[in-house]
């Protein structure tokens, strides 16, 4: 039997991009287990052990799972997240963890901008009121002369610096290891978190989960009122319950996510209030950045697997 490949990322799992043949002239029989959504803990169990790849998404990879998986080799990304794979479990049953780091940057950078302009020029009720017959206009707000605070200063995060001063913003960083080399004409500094939070307009979070929130009710407690929240890192850096009351309260003048805690998420008031923007995880869904990861994905499981032991 020819040696398999699971490839479960939603955008990859109905087969057809060009990327995946390398694959298949490499002498690999592909698997497509669940087309176009996520594969449940129960069908990795199914599909997993008769595989030596597995180009993954954003699924969980647990211990029990990759343990029924003895003949694997590597785990792809085609992204740069691995807060879902166990890697204290990969690397000890000898499992290689690749990621395609930078590959879908520039989109979710350019996805958060957008956030920031839907959410400030209130496009989202607008376009909803016109689509049911109602002329309703609401006054905006400009990003020009506002200052942006970007949480996390990797690659994503550099990317929206340069677009925020483009814009005309005044842009303050916050990273836990400053590049003292990414110095950007425009008026651009790295900050304190306690001051970006103090001194933005909006706030926006490009760095990697924690043990708890990183917003949280005090950390809304030292935004400046009316400051608008952008997540396109992941959810559990935002506490959900003291960003609805910071709307309830006026704290915060709008949030918009395009992360979640699992996908699609359950009901919730927070993603049904009208001072929410909300997307599908589509941060590095775009053409560009899906054609980078798939490549870099392909490239990566093949190095490993034809690399001698």
């Amino acid at each position: 039997m020819t040696p398999r490949i699971a490839v479960t990322p939603r955008s990859l799992s109905q087969g057809g991009h060009p990327a995946l043949a390398a694959l298949e002239a490499a002498g690999y029989t592909l698997l497509f287990p669940t087309p176009g959504r996520q594969p449940t803990r129960e069908e990795q169990l199914r599909f997993l052990p008769s595989c030596v790849g597995y180009l993954a998404g954003v699924e969980p990879i647990t211990r029990e799972v990759l343990a029924a998986a003895p003949d694997l080799k590597v785990i792809s990304r085609n992204g740069v997240g691995v807060d879902s794979i166990d890697l204290t479990a990969a690397a000890e049953q000898g499992v290689a963890v690749e990621t395609t780091a930078g590959a879908n940057a520039q989109g979710v950078a350019e996805l958060a901008i957008a956030l920031m302009l839907a959410g400030l020029r209130r496009i989202p009720p607008q376009d909803a009121a016109l689509k049911a017959d109602r002329w309703q206009r609401i006054e905006g707000r400009e990003l020009a002369g506002r200052t942006l605070g970007v949480v996390g200063c990797g690659q994503i995060g550099r990317r929206v610096v340069r677009l925020g001063l483009g814009l005309g913003m005044s842009v303050r960083a916050f990273d836990a290891f400053p590049d003292p080399e990414f110095a950007p004409a425009g008026d651009f500094s790295y900050t304190t978190m306690e001051d970006l939070l103090a001194r933005s307009d909006v706030v926006t979070l490009h760095c990697p989960p924690e043990e708890r929130p990183l917003i949280d009710k005090g950390a809304i407690a030292a935004m400046r009122p009316g400051t608008f929240l952008v997540n396109t890192a992941r959810s559990s850096l935002v506490d959900d319950g003291a960003v609805l009351e910071a709307l309830a309260e006026g704290r915060l003048t709008g949030y918009a996510t395009d992360v979640y805690d699992q996908e699609p998420p359950a009901p919730q008031e927070l993603l049904h209030h009208p001072q929410v923007i909300t997307t599908p995880h589509i941060g590095g869904y775009t053409m560009e950045s899906v054609e980078r990861a798939t490549r870099a994905a392909v490239e990566n499981l093949l190095r490993v697997l034809t690399t001698p032991s």
